[in-house]
């Protein structure tokens, strides 16, 4: 089964779009009680688009027990690293935008691509409907719900009052980063974009955004955000 078969049937493309929206890997009970459906449907569908390559099986303890008495792992489904976009018939957008990239000259390259990277992450954030918030660990947490509401699944791995760790398989630029580095720029423009709109003050704050692991094929992405308060 190829991807492309997973997104085009309407079913399977809901309960992908609902896992996407999680911060954790959920269960089969999970989806069937999110999508209404029985349990046996909403696990061959889980085991569909594992299959398809767009999901992987991950068994983790859910209940915080560890050792013996822990009970057995629950199978949860995990949303896979994403190295390059999905598409049919293929548009070639990365090589397009490669090629403006290199069209611009060197000479303030980077700022230009910045700039279009934080206008980029600000219609991001319009077309979830971001809500700004005062607290950094309320404007991360809805950064990811956001993401996961137009189909980017990504997940708060630590935060502060400094700033937070974002990780996601799925982020919007990464088939951008992995064609041309230089983009690299825009990718971080684009956190910006989101963290301003996400976070009151944010505009009047220095957002240094460093992505990692981008280019591994099977890890997800891990976006460093500080707030120089």
């Amino acid at each position: 089964m190829e991807p492309l078969d997973g997104l085009g049937d309407p079913d399977l493309r809901a309960t992908l779009l609902y896992v996407r929206r999680q911060a954790e890997p959920p269960t089969a009970a999970d989806a069937a009680a999110a999508l209404d459906v029985p349990p046996s449907v909403a696990r061959w569908r889980l085991e569909r688009l594992v299959e398809a390559g767009l999901l992987e099986p991950v068994y983790a303890r859910r209940n915080g027990l560890t050792g013996p008495g822990a009970g057995r792992p629950a199978k949860t489904y995990a949303v896979v690293a994403e190295g390059e976009a999905i598409e049919f018939p293929r548009r070639r957008y990365e090589e397009l935008l490669r090629l403006l990239i290199e069209a611009l000259p060197a000479r303030g390259r980077d700022t230009k691509l910045g700039h279009v990277g934080r206008a980029f992450g600000r219609e991001l954030a319009r077309a979830a409907r971001f809500r700004p918030a005062a607290r950094a660990e309320i404007a991360f947490q809805r950064i990811c719900a956001g993401l996961g509401e137009l189909g980017f699944q990504a997940s708060v791995e630590s935060v502060s009052d400094d700033g937070a760790v974002i990780v996601t398989p799925t982020c919007p630029l990464r088939p951008l980063v992995g064609d041309e580095l230089a983009a690299r720029e825009i990718d971080r423009g684009m956190w910006r974009g989101l963290v301003e709109e996400a976070l009151f003050g944010a505009d009047a704050v220095d957002i240094r955004c460093e992505t990692h692991d981008c280019l591994a094929p099977d890890s997800s992405c891990r976006i460093s955000i500080g707030l120089n308060r």
